[in-house]
């Protein structure tokens, strides 16, 4: 069973910037790639951004200009680098590859 564990939520000013990581027990993003999805209150999860397992990178509109997605599969890890934060990028921000979620982590952008 992968685990997928993210960190680097916080508390930012409009603005601001962030940078997430998501860190798997085991190699799996050399293989599958990964996503990183958003849910804001009270509304759906949705897709952020994705690299695949060739480095070929995907990005929501919202994303896109602002948010940079990147892997390191040496260490199990990917980040999202998020810049120019806006109020409603305020959510959970969730890491999946395969069939595998983490947990998430939370991100607030004060107004």
């Amino acid at each position: 069973q992968v685990q997928l564990a993210e960190s680097g939520g916080g508390l930012v000013q409009a603005g601001g910037s962030l940078r997430l990581s998501c860190a798997a027990s085991m190699s799996i993003f050399s293989a599958y790639g990964a996503n990183w999805f958003h849910q804001a209150p009270g509304k759906q999860r949705e897709f952020v951004a994705r690299v695949t397992p060739d480095g070929t990178t995907n990005y929501a509109d919202s994303a896109k200009g602002r948010f940079t997605i990147s892997a390191d599969n040496a260490k199990n890890t990917v980040n999202l680098q998020m810049s120019s934060l806006k109020p409603e990028d305020t959510g959970v921000y969730y890491c999946a590859s395969a069939r595998f979620w983490g947990q998430g982590t939370q991100v607030t952008v004060s107004s």
